[in-house]
Protein backbone atom coordinates (compact mmCIF):
# COMPACT_ATOMS: atom_id res chain seq x y z
CA UNK A 1 0.00 0.00 0.00
CA UNK A 2 1.73 3.12 -0.89
CA UNK A 3 -0.42 5.79 1.26
CA UNK A 4 -1.43 4.17 4.44
CA UNK A 5 -1.24 7.37 6.50
CA UNK A 6 -3.39 8.52 3.87
CA UNK A 7 -5.58 5.58 4.11
CA UNK A 8 -6.03 5.73 7.80
CA UNK A 9 -6.68 9.35 7.85
CA UNK A 10 -9.93 8.71 5.68
CA UNK A 11 -10.87 5.97 8.10
CA UNK A 12 -10.71 8.66 10.94
CA UNK A 13 -13.23 10.69 9.22
CA UNK A 14 -15.56 7.43 8.58
CA UNK A 15 -15.33 6.31 11.76
CA UNK A 16 -17.03 10.05 13.07
CA UNK A 17 -19.31 10.47 10.72
CA UNK A 18 -20.41 6.52 10.80
CA UNK A 19 -20.41 6.51 14.27
CA UNK A 20 -22.49 9.72 14.98
CA UNK A 21 -25.57 7.45 13.38
CA UNK A 22 -25.13 4.62 15.13
CA UNK A 23 -23.08 2.64 12.67
CA UNK A 24 -18.95 0.94 11.96
CA UNK A 25 -18.32 2.62 8.55
CA UNK A 26 -17.86 -1.16 7.33
CA UNK A 27 -19.59 -0.57 4.01
CA UNK A 28 -17.35 2.30 3.25
CA UNK A 29 -13.95 0.48 4.54
CA UNK A 30 -14.80 -2.11 2.28
CA UNK A 31 -15.07 0.38 -0.52
CA UNK A 32 -11.56 2.51 0.22
CA UNK A 33 -9.80 -1.16 0.48
CA UNK A 34 -11.21 -2.87 -2.50
CA UNK A 35 -9.73 0.88 -4.35
CA UNK A 36 -6.65 0.34 -2.66
CA UNK A 37 -6.50 -3.40 -4.26
CA UNK A 38 -6.46 -5.07 -0.76
CA UNK A 39 -6.88 -8.68 -1.24
CA UNK A 40 -10.56 -9.80 -0.68
CA UNK A 41 -10.67 -12.17 2.28
CA UNK A 42 -8.05 -9.26 4.10
CA UNK A 43 -10.42 -6.40 3.17
CA UNK A 44 -13.51 -8.18 4.86
CA UNK A 45 -12.07 -8.92 7.90
CA UNK A 46 -10.03 -5.62 8.26
CA UNK A 47 -13.44 -4.18 7.56
CA UNK A 48 -14.99 -6.31 10.71
CA UNK A 49 -12.09 -5.53 12.97
CA UNK A 50 -12.86 -2.07 12.65
CA UNK A 51 -16.27 -2.38 12.90
CA UNK A 52 -15.89 -3.89 16.06
CA UNK A 53 -13.57 -1.15 17.42
CA UNK A 54 -15.61 1.97 16.23
CA UNK A 55 -19.13 0.06 18.09
CA UNK A 56 -17.34 -1.45 21.02
CA UNK A 57 -16.53 2.29 22.48
CA UNK A 58 -20.04 3.82 20.67
CA UNK A 59 -22.27 0.52 22.33
CA UNK A 60 -20.63 2.00 26.17
CA UNK A 61 -21.86 4.96 25.89
CA UNK A 62 -24.98 4.82 24.10
CA UNK A 63 -25.34 2.46 27.11
CA UNK A 64 -23.98 4.60 29.47
CA UNK A 65 -26.31 7.36 28.23
CA UNK A 66 -29.58 4.93 28.91
CA UNK A 67 -30.24 4.71 25.24
CA UNK A 68 -29.42 1.19 25.06
CA UNK A 69 -32.25 -1.17 26.30
CA UNK A 70 -30.77 -4.59 26.24
CA UNK A 71 -33.79 -6.38 26.84
CA UNK A 72 -35.85 -4.71 23.80
CA UNK A 73 -32.45 -5.56 21.88
CA UNK A 74 -32.52 -9.31 22.65
CA UNK A 75 -35.35 -10.52 20.23
CA UNK A 76 -33.26 -8.39 17.23
CA UNK A 77 -29.76 -10.10 18.18
CA UNK A 78 -30.89 -13.74 19.36
CA UNK A 79 -31.23 -14.97 15.06
CA UNK A 80 -28.68 -12.67 14.34
CA UNK A 81 -25.78 -13.99 15.34
CA UNK A 82 -26.06 -17.72 14.42
CA UNK A 83 -26.98 -16.81 10.83
CA UNK A 84 -24.17 -13.73 10.56
CA UNK A 85 -21.59 -16.37 11.25
CA UNK A 86 -23.32 -18.81 8.26
CA UNK A 87 -23.32 -15.82 6.51
CA UNK A 88 -19.71 -15.37 6.81
CA UNK A 89 -18.70 -18.63 6.15
CA UNK A 90 -20.05 -18.84 2.95
CA UNK A 91 -17.88 -18.42 -0.05
CA UNK A 92 -18.36 -15.55 -2.26
CA UNK A 93 -16.29 -13.84 -5.14
CA UNK A 94 -15.73 -10.06 -5.02
CA UNK A 95 -17.80 -9.29 -8.07
CA UNK A 96 -21.05 -11.00 -6.33
CA UNK A 97 -19.81 -9.56 -2.60
CA UNK A 98 -19.82 -6.05 -3.95
CA UNK A 99 -23.18 -6.04 -6.23
CA UNK A 100 -24.98 -7.42 -3.35
CA UNK A 101 -23.54 -4.93 -0.92
CA UNK A 102 -24.40 -1.76 -3.39
CA UNK A 103 -28.01 -2.48 -3.80
CA UNK A 104 -28.52 -3.43 -0.19
CA UNK A 105 -27.13 0.30 0.61
CA UNK A 106 -28.91 1.55 -2.17
CA UNK A 107 -32.33 0.58 -0.47
CA UNK A 108 -30.98 1.67 2.92
CA UNK A 109 -31.00 4.32 1.69
CA UNK A 110 -34.21 5.17 0.24
CA UNK A 111 -35.66 3.66 3.43
CA UNK A 112 -33.76 6.13 5.75
CA UNK A 113 -35.23 9.20 3.76
CA UNK A 114 -38.59 8.22 3.92
CA UNK A 115 -39.26 7.16 7.13
CA UNK A 116 -42.09 8.74 9.01
CA UNK A 117 -41.06 11.88 11.24
CA UNK A 118 -44.08 11.18 13.94
CA UNK A 119 -43.86 8.75 16.47
CA UNK A 120 -47.33 8.50 17.82
CA UNK A 121 -49.23 5.47 19.71
CA UNK A 122 -51.24 2.66 18.06
CA UNK A 123 -51.00 0.16 20.77
CA UNK A 124 -52.27 -2.88 18.53
CA UNK A 125 -49.76 -2.02 15.73
CA UNK A 126 -47.08 -1.02 18.27
CA UNK A 127 -47.76 -4.90 20.17
CA UNK A 128 -47.59 -6.61 16.81
CA UNK A 129 -44.17 -5.16 15.31
CA UNK A 130 -42.79 -5.52 18.63
CA UNK A 131 -43.45 -9.05 19.38
CA UNK A 132 -40.45 -11.33 19.66
CA UNK A 133 -41.64 -12.99 16.79
CA UNK A 134 -40.60 -9.44 14.56
CA UNK A 135 -37.57 -8.88 15.96
CA UNK A 136 -36.31 -12.37 15.18
CA UNK A 137 -37.36 -12.23 11.57
CA UNK A 138 -35.71 -9.05 11.44
CA UNK A 139 -32.30 -9.40 12.88
CA UNK A 140 -31.80 -12.89 11.80
CA UNK A 141 -32.35 -11.70 7.76
CA UNK A 142 -30.45 -9.18 8.26
CA UNK A 143 -27.93 -10.51 10.17
CA UNK A 144 -27.49 -13.18 7.22
CA UNK A 145 -27.28 -10.50 4.82
CA UNK A 146 -24.95 -8.42 7.14
CA UNK A 147 -22.33 -12.09 7.37
CA UNK A 148 -23.02 -12.26 3.88
CA UNK A 149 -22.07 -8.44 2.60
CA UNK A 150 -18.86 -8.52 5.55
CA UNK A 151 -20.17 -5.53 7.33
CA UNK A 152 -22.19 -5.20 10.40
CA UNK A 153 -25.64 -4.96 9.38
CA UNK A 154 -26.80 -1.62 11.84
CA UNK A 155 -26.53 0.15 8.35
CA UNK A 156 -29.87 -2.36 7.15
CA UNK A 157 -31.47 -2.34 10.55
CA UNK A 158 -31.89 1.29 11.30
CA UNK A 159 -33.79 2.22 8.21
CA UNK A 160 -35.76 -0.66 8.99
CA UNK A 161 -36.72 -0.29 12.69
CA UNK A 162 -37.61 3.48 12.24
CA UNK A 163 -39.26 2.64 9.63
CA UNK A 164 -41.89 0.77 11.69
CA UNK A 165 -41.58 2.61 14.70
CA UNK A 166 -39.57 0.49 16.95
CA UNK A 167 -38.13 3.03 19.13
CA UNK A 168 -36.68 6.59 18.96
CA UNK A 169 -34.23 7.60 16.46
CA UNK A 170 -31.21 7.76 19.23
CA UNK A 171 -32.66 4.61 21.15
CA UNK A 172 -32.46 3.05 17.24
CA UNK A 173 -28.92 3.97 16.93
CA UNK A 174 -27.98 2.40 19.86
CA UNK A 175 -29.58 -0.52 19.29
CA UNK A 176 -27.95 -1.07 15.69
CA UNK A 177 -24.24 0.05 17.36
CA UNK A 178 -24.76 -3.13 19.67
CA UNK A 179 -26.48 -4.86 16.55
CA UNK A 180 -22.78 -4.58 15.14
CA UNK A 181 -20.76 -5.46 17.49
CA UNK A 182 -22.67 -8.41 18.18
CA UNK A 183 -22.55 -9.09 14.34
CA UNK A 184 -18.98 -8.24 13.48
CA UNK A 185 -17.70 -10.71 15.63
CA UNK A 186 -19.78 -13.60 14.49
CA UNK A 187 -19.25 -12.42 10.76
CA UNK A 188 -15.48 -12.39 11.58
CA UNK A 189 -15.53 -15.64 13.30
CA UNK A 190 -17.56 -17.18 10.49
CA UNK A 191 -14.79 -16.16 7.96
CA UNK A 192 -11.96 -16.78 10.37
CA UNK A 193 -14.21 -20.45 10.46
CA UNK A 194 -13.57 -21.06 6.66
CA UNK A 195 -10.42 -19.15 6.09
CA UNK A 196 -7.02 -19.03 8.17
CA UNK A 197 -7.63 -15.44 9.75
CA UNK A 198 -6.65 -12.84 7.43
CA UNK A 199 -5.54 -9.31 9.37
CA UNK A 200 -1.81 -7.94 8.54
CA UNK A 201 -1.16 -6.18 11.23
CA UNK A 202 2.01 -4.66 9.86
CA UNK A 203 -0.08 -1.74 7.92
CA UNK A 204 -3.58 -2.58 9.15
CA UNK A 205 -2.70 -0.81 12.72
CA UNK A 206 -2.83 2.73 11.49
CA UNK A 207 -6.18 2.17 10.27
CA UNK A 208 -7.71 0.34 13.56
CA UNK A 209 -6.18 3.36 15.79
CA UNK A 210 -7.63 5.78 13.37
CA UNK A 211 -11.22 4.46 13.51
CA UNK A 212 -10.60 3.98 17.33
CA UNK A 213 -10.33 7.82 18.04
CA UNK A 214 -12.96 8.20 15.15
CA UNK A 215 -15.08 6.34 17.07
CA UNK A 216 -14.99 7.82 20.07
CA UNK A 217 -15.63 11.48 18.91
CA UNK A 218 -18.37 10.50 16.82
CA UNK A 219 -19.99 7.97 19.27
CA UNK A 220 -20.58 11.42 21.70
CA UNK A 221 -21.43 13.81 18.82
CA UNK A 222 -24.74 11.58 18.35
CA UNK A 223 -25.81 11.22 21.97
CA UNK A 224 -25.15 15.05 22.76
CA UNK A 225 -25.25 16.87 19.45
CA UNK A 226 -27.24 15.87 16.70
CA UNK A 227 -31.26 16.06 16.38
CA UNK A 228 -33.04 12.83 14.99
CA UNK A 229 -33.67 14.64 11.64
CA UNK A 230 -29.58 15.68 10.79
CA UNK A 231 -29.04 11.55 11.95
CA UNK A 232 -31.41 10.06 9.45
CA UNK A 233 -30.50 12.58 6.65
CA UNK A 234 -26.87 12.62 7.28
CA UNK A 235 -27.18 8.54 7.74
CA UNK A 236 -28.67 8.63 3.87
CA UNK A 237 -26.65 11.02 1.85
CA UNK A 238 -23.73 8.81 3.51
CA UNK A 239 -25.16 5.41 2.40
CA UNK A 240 -26.37 6.38 -1.29
CA UNK A 241 -23.18 7.47 -1.76
CA UNK A 242 -21.42 4.67 -0.93
CA UNK A 243 -24.02 2.50 -2.58
CA UNK A 244 -23.55 4.47 -5.97
CA UNK A 245 -20.13 4.29 -5.85
CA UNK A 246 -20.33 0.73 -5.33
CA UNK A 247 -22.44 -0.08 -7.98
CA UNK A 248 -20.50 2.07 -10.91
CA UNK A 249 -17.65 0.30 -9.72
CA UNK A 250 -18.68 -2.87 -9.63
CA UNK A 251 -21.98 -3.19 -11.95
CA UNK A 252 -22.30 -0.36 -14.90
CA UNK A 253 -18.34 0.43 -14.94
CA UNK A 254 -18.54 3.99 -16.01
Amino acid sequence: MDNPLLLALFFFLIAIFYSSVGFGGGSSYIALLSLAGIELYVLRSTALMCNIIVVSGGTFIFYQQGYLNLKRTLPIIIASIPLAFLGGYLPLSADILFIVLGFSLLVAAILLWIQPQSHKEDNTTQRAIRSNTAGVTIGGGIGFLSGIVGIGGGIFLSPVLNLIRWSRPKSVAAIASFFILVNSIAGLVGQWAQHPPYLDLEWSWPLLLAVFFGGQIGSRLTTQKFSNSTIKRTTAVLVLIASLKILNDYLFGF
